[in-house]
């Protein structure tokens, strides 16, 4: 399982930690909480709503996310996301995802996002609360909603709570530790058997809803977290019934959705659609990735697919560099983006950065590049908002060895999909019960006839509608 926070610590991948976290710690289980209360809890009262709550939260199988690495702008401010905001609504995008927004710790640090000082600060190398306030604003102005990022595993080691020892995992000589089976040293373990911890965290999540009127959370590392404190957060701030709130957990247990997330992490379709691509899977190897992963989780909930993420463009690279080139690069998100799930453009990949984005620095990006990558996201993204059956529609497999190919239909809503996975021109030879049917093309509007067999360029795809 692919995890968040820092999939690299000094430059170097880590996929032997990834193994410890799955085979060393689960956290699905009840979790023993001592009993804790303060003064402090009987005065507290929630800070007065900022703004008027936004009433244009999508549907979840509406969705369509942007994740904003604030790093990525110039200048790296809030204020220099704002400015791009009508750009990144003309992509089809309707979620804003904000990476971290929080001061960085200094003591240990290496300087990650992810290393959050303050649960109730902002970054002020970003800008003011101010100026986070009106970023969000100016999204709802747009019609997008905004959720935050939150780190609830651990969290600096110079962070506000560090005082209240208890509100953190201890060794056998009382020393506070960093995040047991890492080497996350950068960050203090936190210790979800303290009520007063599980209160001030919670506390922290609504803060944000009132106080920058945000829409909602990404939660990240969220398997880490006892399963039980899920519950007990998102219930908590389900009571805000002024927000129709919005939670995506970085994780893929059942358990997550049951406590309330709407989505969770399509890790497994990631890595078999970089196989694909790679040519060291079969095409076919991406149906039965997205069958497992839909069947693992209750139907309430869906995935978050994506065909890179901050992570992924750190330790993995440009997605130029992953799939081949922009064509590349191109046919893998029309495959993230219509199979199953809700879609996810991390911010750079609609321009084809050529270039690996680390997390820990400042890496501006040239937004003005490639307009025929843009003006091709925003036509696929705008088919699939057209198309109830791209987005909750019945799937019909068509095998081949080379092309993948599905049609979706949901009442009325017919549509075909077909994606040649290989870098070279292949033939698609036409099933039966396809042949010598018309199609409209969802893209260019011209006409399609489908007769025997269809010719597609290196990573050509073909987006039918009825």
């Amino acid at each position: 399982m692919k995890l968040s926070k820092k999939l690299k610590m000094n430059g170097l991948i880590l996929p032997a930690l990834l193994l410890c976290f799955a085979c060393s710690k689960s956290n699905s289980g009840p979790t023993t909480v001592t009993k804790t209360t303060t003064t402090k809890d009987s005065i507290y009262k929630d800070p007065a709503q900022y703004g008027t709550p936004y009433a244009g939260v999508p549907a979840t199988k509406d969705i369509v996310m942007y994740e904003v690495n604030t790093q990525t702008y110039t200048p790296a401010t809030f204020q220099g996301v704002q400015v791009r905001l009508d750009s990144i609504k003309a992509l089809g995008v309707n979620v804003i995802w904000l990476m971290p927004t929080y001061p960085v710790g200094v003591l240990k640090s290496i300087n990650s996002p992810y290393c959050i000082k303050d649960y109730n600060g902002v970054n002020s190398n970003f800008g003011t609360l101010a100026d986070l306030r009106n970023l969000v604003a100016a999204a709802h102005g747009l019609g997008m909603a905004v959720i935050l990022d939150w780190v609830a595993n651990d969290t600096s080691w110079d962070n506000v709570w560090i005082s209240n020892k208890s509100w953190y995992q201890q060794d056998a000589n009382g020393n506070i530790i960093y995040p047991p089976g890492t080497n996350y040293t950068d960050v203090a373990a936190l210790n979800f058997n303290s009520t007063a911890m599980r209160t001030a965290m919670i506390r922290a999540m609504k803060y944000w809803v009132f106080t920058a009127n945000i829409d909602g959370y990404r939660c990240d590392f969220a398997d880490n977290i006892p399963s039980d404190f899920w519950v007990q957060a998102l219930d908590t701030l389900n009571t805000i019934k002024t927000h129709k709130l919005i939670y995506l957990a970085e994780g893929t247990t059942s358990a997550e959705i049951s406590a309330g997330f709407q989505m969770d992490y399509a890790f497994s379709y990631y890595s078999t659609l970089k196989g694909v691509f790679a040519n060291t899977q079969a095409p076919s190897a991406l149906f039965t990735t997205n069958t497992a992963e839909i069947n693992s989780i209750p139907s309430t909930g869906t995935k978050l697919r994506y065909i890179t993420n901050h992570d992924d463009a750190s330790s993995d690279g440009s997605t130029i560099t992953e799939y081949n080139g922009k064509q590349g690069a191109l046919a893998a998100f029309v495959l993230a983006a219509y199979m199953n799930g809700v879609p996810l453009i991390y911010d750079s990949q609609e321009v084809g950065y050529p270039n690996p984005i680390s997390i820990f620095t400042n890496v501006p990006v040239d937004y003005t590049a490639n307009p025929d990558m843009v003006t091709a996201y925003k036509q696929i993204l705008a088919f699939r908002t057209a198309h109830e059956a791209v987005k909750t529609g019945a799937l019909t497999q068509y095998n081949d060895a080379n092309i993948i190919a599905f049609e979706k239909t949901s009442g009325t809503d017919d549509v075909l999909i077909l994606v040649n996975a290989k870098n070279s021109a292949q033939t698609f030879n036409i099933p039966a019960g396809l042949q010598n049917t018309t199609w409209t093309n969802g893209l260019t509007n011209a006409s399609v006839t489908l007769s025997t067999q269809y010719s597609f360029a290196a990573y050509g795809y073909l987006v039918l509608k009825k």
